[in-house]
């Protein structure tokens, strides 16, 4: 409880330092107190803008703190953009704790010295973060990987800075005017989420593996490989990966990659993830990814994920679709279609709005496009029409910032329309057209395999039941037919044996 007050206070301290009751005190109910706050603490500094002050108080106060920043900065439907933009600029550069606490750990994870479980492990560390910190280790058998292990006493560390967020919070939606529509309780539940998913090293593995096998023949991107017989909850073990920072432009092309063509690389590895898979890497900035010599991407760090469902892919991509076809009455159509905007939402009133958002966009460099401002303005656009944000698509949005700015950094002069459009269209081919027939027909064979001898006894079946007549003569008519046209189901069923294997020859 004492060391909880403690840092009680501390927040409280660097908050009045860096003037951020001026957040939490905008209530009319509280001017009062404002006033006199500001005439006690008439000797603050507070000419920087308020963005700022907020992102330098986050960085004073600690690692948790700046990964809640980049949660948030995230949230631009929820957040003014000047603090939006601020967050955004958050690193989560952290010093590095004691290497021999990390022999320490693997001692209690393997049961063993370290000795005996690595040939050669370098207590040095090469990267640190709020979380974990790796080290370069080799395997008896020759292999080199990279060992990433949790910070001593994290768990706790986190626990107490996240209940101290969520008081904040509760502070902020009480007392600050926007509060109630920001739901800053329901952001912190959603950091929380994030932190619990990362504490747990094997649910990290695990997403490894899981992008490794969606693209283990890829010639597009490289993911380390998982060596389950070393991984716990604390600590995990994989491939170490070789290659040069995707930042280092100069270095790239020294070496003969084609950056542009690695540009649109990238775009096609998020869609690919996005609408393929249904299972991206949400956490694609710079410092998570590496560029081989061949050009290949190299992923990194899969502690944050996202998912979507066969709906959520589908109304994703004829929303891409549309707004690439500039078909904006389509896209609203789609939003009341999916549910995503209220049933009496006035389709041609939201098609207005939406064209007056995306229409200056189209015919653009993507350096001439901020897409965080879209987004922003699109998110002004469903406030006003009550669309509430999808839950399911808020690290969707904050990937595809994160692509945004790795293809400006990588080819200013990227078309990403005409890069992503012929990826989508042949993707909702596949999905809707004769293809996505095919594939469905050719998941639902072994239903309908086990179902159709079953029919005539379902249908003996439901005629032993009390129905009138007319129902019964109906199912003793589905009875006769199913006898006579045995040969004709025969024949439907070795017609679409040979769709499939059309299909798979070609």
């Amino acid at each position: 409880m004492r060391v909880r007050i403690f840092r009680l206070l501390k927040i409280l301290r660097v908050a009045l330092r860096f003037g951020l009751d001026e957040f939490l005190l905008g209530h009319e109910r509280v001017r009062t107190l404002r006033i006199a706050l500001g005439a006690l603490l008439f000797w603050r500094d507070l000419s920087a803008p308020r963005a700022m002050r907020l992102r330098q108080a986050l960085e004073t106060l600690g690692p948790i703190f700046v990964k809640f920043g980049q949660v948030l900065s995230t949230r631009r439907d929820l957040i003014p953009q000047d603090i939006a933009d601020e967050l955004a600029r958050l690193q989560d550069q952290v010093p590095p704790f004691p290497g021999t606490d990390a022999l320490r750990i693997l001692h209690e994870v393997y049961d063993k010295p370290v000795a005996q479980v690595f040939a050669h492990f370098d207590i040095e560390p090469v990267a640190s973060a709020s979380v974990a910190q790796v080290h370069f280790a080799v395997l008896d058998d020759g292999r080199e990987v990279a060992v990433k292990v949790l910070r001593p006493g994290i768990s706790a560390i986190i626990a107490k800075d996240v209940a101290l967020l969520d008081a904040g919070a509760a502070l902020v939606e009480l007392l600050w005017a926007d509060g109630k529509r920001l739901k800053p309780r329901e952001v912190v539940a959603e950091f929380a989420r994030h932190l619990e998913d990362e504490l747990d090293l094997m649910r990290e593995a695990a997403n490894a593996h899981q992008l490794r096998r969606n693209f283990l023949d890829s010639p597009l991107l490289a993911v380390p490989e998982v060596h389950w017989d070393y991984c716990s909850t604390r600590v995990m073990v994989m491939q170490r990966m070789h290659g040069t920072p995707v930042s280092a432009v100069a270095d790239l092309r020294a070496q003969g990659v084609d950056i542009p063509k690695l540009a649109r690389a990238g775009v096609e590895i998020f869609f690919t993830q996005v609408f393929r898979d249904g299972f991206f890497h949400a956490d694609m900035h710079p410092g998570n990814i590496l560029v081989a010599p061949d050009g290949q991407y190299v992923a990194l760090d899969f502690g944050i994920m996202g998912t979507l469902t066969d709906v959520d892919k589908h109304y994703l991509a004829r929303n891409f679709i549309a707004f690439f076809r500039r078909d904006y009455r389509r896209v609203a159509e789609v939003h009341v279609e999916s549910g995503w905007a209220p049933p009496g939402t006035r389709v041609d009133e939201f098609e207005t709005a939406i064209r007056a958002v995306c229409e200056p966009i189209f015919d653009k460099p993507l350096k001439e496009i901020s897409f965080g401002k879209v987004l922003l303005r699109l998110f002004q656009t469903s406030r006003r029409f009550n669309i509430e944000i999808q839950p399911q698509l808020v690290l969707l949005q904050k990937t595809l910032l994160n692509v945004e700015g790795l293809g400006r950094d990588l080819d200013p002069n990227l078309d990403l329309w005409s890069t992503a459009k012929p990826f989508l269209e042949r993707w909702m081919s596949e999905q809707v057209g004769w293809r996505g027939l095919v594939r469905r027909i050719g998941e639902e064979l072994p239903f309908w395999s086990e179902l159709l001898p079953q029919l005539p006894r379902l249908v003996q079946q439901y005629l032993a039941r009390d129905r009138d007549a007319e129902l019964r003569a109906q199912a003793e008519a589905l009875l006769r037919l199913h006898r006579r046209n045995g040969y004709l189901l025969v024949a439907v069923a070795i017609l679409l044996a040979g769709l499939i294997a059309l299909q798979l020859l070609s």
